[in-house]
């Protein structure tokens, strides 16, 4: 039997785990949370932190494995590439992964604007010089942040400083990226790069908060684009750019007329249930098998896209307060006719929504028609709030 590494056991990595054991794979799990939840399913685990590339590298020479994957987590990213570039098994290499965890590197390898301004910075007195020497707006963000953490939109010359030390006090490697604020829509995409193709799984929609958060509050599918192939080409540039020939990449990108201008990505599957449930809702492609047997050198048995159902989720972004009663979830599935996937429980501190770490789950709904599959999603959100008993 082979033996396969998943970097991170959280919430979100638990259908991973779940599904590599279906592959009829041994799963061994590392995170830093004692409690993580997919230890409760991996058959072996070690309680390591996934940024530690050292400690986890040791503990899978230790364990002889097979393959080593991750999913919906940036931190994991260097330690995966670390691991499988050191025990000859599949995977990007080390430099590639360096590059595409930080943003800077990011924009010098895909920006063919030669307009676009962007700049890497990091102590108080390079901010200081900066910001009269830039125009604005720009956004400012940890060069190795994850989801909107410690993100900001700067108008002018007084705001860069403060933005500037709120990213870099996100940011593990203590770099921030300052660049051009690109006004359009936000949308998301899930790559694939295996057997010299780069394969675009799925273009996503995106609901997200105003400024000064843009924090993801759902997705959907179809995104409704009417430059779909041009938006796909782009993406798959950006991926050759990069170097990347093996994974997962997940993108955002935003969208304005004919204009199209990568915000983000990351060489994982993409999180907030968009890996698990989404693009098999989608798309009828079983995205995470299909990583977990490249993971450890086998056939992904690549099928066609076989299934268009519209698919709509919300993020469970919810009054803040303290949890005295939960509601009868089964109950709210049945009603609306979704899934729901939840951490949440009495006693638990609902705060105040900013990023997705604020979110208590997941709302999943599909139907042939996306509007019915938003309107489901939204008020299955809706009903949720409004039984959750607080203190």
């Amino acid at each position: 039997m082979k033996k396969i590494l998943i970097v991170g056991a959280g919430f979100l990595q638990v259908p991973l785990i779940k599904k590599a054991k279906e592959c009829g794979l041994y799963t061994i799990a590392v995170d830093g949370d004692q409690n993580a939840p997919g230890f409760f399913y991996a058959d072996e685990w070690e309680c390591i932190d996934i940024t530690d590339e050292t400690q986890c590298l040791e503990y899978a020479k230790e364990k002889e494995i097979n393959g080593v994957i991750t999913a919906a987590t940036d931190y994991g990213i260097l330690t995966v590439a670390r691991i499988a570039e050191t025990m000859n098994l599949p995977g990007i290499s080390y430099e590639i992964a360096k590059t595409v965890k930080n943003k800077y590197l990011i924009r010098k390898k895909i920006s063919q604007n030669k307009e676009l301004q962007f700049f890497e910075l990091d102590t108080e007195e390079k901010a200081l010089q900066l910001r009269e020497q830039i125009r604005y707006p720009v956004i400012v963000k940890p060069c190795d942040g994850s989801g909107s953490k410690g993100v900001e939109k700067v108008e002018n010359r007084e705001g860069l400083l403060e933005a500037f030390q709120e990213a870099y006090r996100f940011s593990k490697s203590k770099k921030v990226l300052v660049e051009d604020f690109f006004v359009g829509k936000e949308y998301g995409a899930d790559i694939f790069v295996h057997d010299g193709m780069v394969e675009v799984m799925a273009l996503l929609g995106k609901h997200i908060t105003p400024e000064p958060d843009y924090a993801e509050l759902g997705h959907y599918y179809p995104s409704g684009l009417k430059n779909e192939k041009e938006i796909k080409e782009k993406l798959r540039q950006a991926v050759k750019n990069l170097g990347i020939t093996h994974g997962a990449v997940n993108m955002d990108y935003l969208v304005n007329g004919e204009e199209i201008f990568i915000v983000d990505l990351g060489a994982r599957m993409g999180g907030n249930i968009i890996y698990s449930h989404i693009i098999p809702e989608a798309t009828g492609r079983d995205y995470a098998k299909e990583m977990i047997m490249q993971a450890v050198g086998e056939s992904t048995n690549h099928q066609p896209f076989h299934k268009n159902m519209a698919v709509a989720t919300r993020l469970l972004a919810l009054t803040p307060g303290v949890i005295e009663k939960l509601p009868d979830f089964s109950h709210i599935e049945a009603k609306y006719g979704v899934e729901i996937f939840h951490h949440l429980k009495v006693g638990d501190t609902i705060h105040k929504y900013h990023t997705n770490l604020d979110g208590g789950g997941y709302i999943l709904a599909t139907d042939e028609v996306l509007e019915y599959a938003e309107k489901k999603a939204e008020n299955a959100l809706r009903e949720i709030d409004d039984s959750i008993l607080r203190r």
